[in-house]
């Protein structure tokens, strides 16, 4: 028995030993310099959340998260332009305000502490708000609203405020590009996340109004900002755009109920209207299809409501002469049409990308792979579904903190991967969802 004991005891050490250890590499810098980190873009790179631009947006921007888990691999500090205190509802925003009976949400526009300070009308171009300048250096180039179309445009900085801010001038005297002001000071390395609004504009406004840019013009731009975003041998990680119909903007309110919520007002449509129908892309009343995508600002108030014709009342949105309003549809070939111009931009971007040798987070694939099948982060369940889904913000565009944080992360997987780095991961339970009531 004793020998028994001796024998167990050496084999448990021998398991021990052979047990294999779980090691968290060290946190490097691989073949990157992270000293001076840039970030590129949008509204997406900005923090926008919840439809509008504010400080508690802006400090959970994905490229501020990028950078506090970039100080571990010698990365330096990250100035964004703040708003400040006493101004930190920036534009103003959309906060959750509760359900009502049927379960859909109640929004309502936060209007104090902003940071406007003015309106400026531009002859052929209309108002613009102007916000409260800001002053100090800049890290984070996040623009709302920039396209890849305007990086070059000297006027540009008289024409968007969220820019303007940003400029030493006052508009309408600006005439710094984008692409050379945010290339003005050195760098060493540089996240850009340019283009979805050449795509999202056209989509979000139903296909009227703003048109897709020219695919040849989005391939000229990128590769001449790649250029110069390289042009001292800078290192850095771009992404994809993503299926813009796939957001919950174009996928919450449907067809089928918009159909059913004007049977349940008026039982008697049921019999005499059986299809709803939108304006298509040459504004002839048609009948809706599954793949027509009804946009998230459609005015349910006007669901069920009669409209006066020649023919008679007739409820909107369900006969030839009352039609659902062409900016609140993207019809089946204006899908398709969006689908296909995204596709060639990232095909473009993925190109000029290998070219250069810079990462690239695939947020196109990554996005519709979420919508399709969801994720779970840090023991966190999470979807595209617009509310409960934890990823997008009130406006089913852009995202919550925390979907912002999931972004963040995989930016850096694409730049370990790369540049052979270890920057650690952000912990996605560490920030916010949606703020309910």
């Amino acid at each position: 028995m004793k020998n028994f004991k001796i024998y167990l005891i050496a084999g448990l050490l021998f398991l021990a030993a052979c047990k294999p250890e779980v090691h968290n590499p060290a946190p490097t810098k691989g073949r990157a310099d992270f000293t001076r980190f840039i970030a590129v873009g949008n509204s997406l790179t900005a923090g926008y959340s919840n439809g509008g631009l504010y400080l508690a947006g802006q400090l959970n921007s994905y490229p501020s998260i990028m950078a506090k888990q970039m100080l571990a691999v010698g990365g330096g500090t990250f100035n964004q332009p703040l708003f400040a205190t006493g101004q930190e509802n920036g534009s103003g925003y959309l906060k959750l305000t509760g359900f009502d009976a049927s379960g859909n949400p109640i929004t309502a526009p936060v209007t104090t502490d902003l940071a406007i300070r003015g309106i400026l009308p531009v002859p052929g171009f209309g108002n613009v708000t102007l916000y409260t300048k800001y002053t100090g250096d800049i890290e984070n180039y996040g623009v709302p609203g920039i396209k890849l179309l305007n990086i070059t445009y000297a006027p540009y900085g008289n024409l968007n405020g969220f820019f303007e801010r940003m400029l030493p001038g006052d508009a309408p005297t600006n005439t710094t590009d984008y692409l050379d002001f945010v290339t003005a000071k050195s760098f060493t390395f540089f996240s850009d996340w340019l283009g979805n609004n050449d795509a999202l504009a056209y989509a979000t406004g139903g296909g009227v109004g703003d048109v897709l840019t020219d695919k040849n013009t989005f391939a000229e731009l990128y590769e001449l900002s790649i250029e110069k975003l390289t042009a001292s041998g800078q290192k850095g990680v771009v992404a994809t755009i993503p299926d813009v119909t796939s957001i919950p903007y174009f996928n919450t309110v449907t067809v089928g109920a918009i159909l059913a919520a004007v049977q349940a007002k008026n039982p008697a449509a049921k019999a005499l209207y059986v299809n709803a129908l939108v304006s298509g892309t040459t504004y002839a009343p048609r009948i809706a299809t599954a793949n027509d995508l009804i946009i998230l600002t459609f005015p349910t108030s006007m669901i069920g409501t009669l409209v006066t014709t020649p023919y008679g009342p007739q409820p909107y949105g369900l006969t030839p002469v009352t039609p659902i309003d062409n900016q609140y549809v993207l019809d089946a070939n204006e899908v398709a049409l969006t689908r296909d111009y995204v596709q060639s931009y990232n095909t473009t971007i993925k190109s000029i990308a290998a070219q250069k040798g810079l990462a690239v987070f695939d947020a196109y694939t990554y996005l519709n792979n979420v919508k399709a099948n969801g994720l779970v982060v840090d023991g966190i369940s999470l979807n595209s579904s617009y509310i409960s889904g934890g990823l997008f913000s009130l406006d089913g565009v852009h995202l919550t903190p925390r979907g912002y944080s999931i972004i963040a992360n995989e930016f850096i997987k694409a730049i370990n991967s790369t540049y052979g780095s270890s920057i650690p991961l952000a912990n996605v339970a560490a920030y916010p969802g949606l703020t309910f009531p």
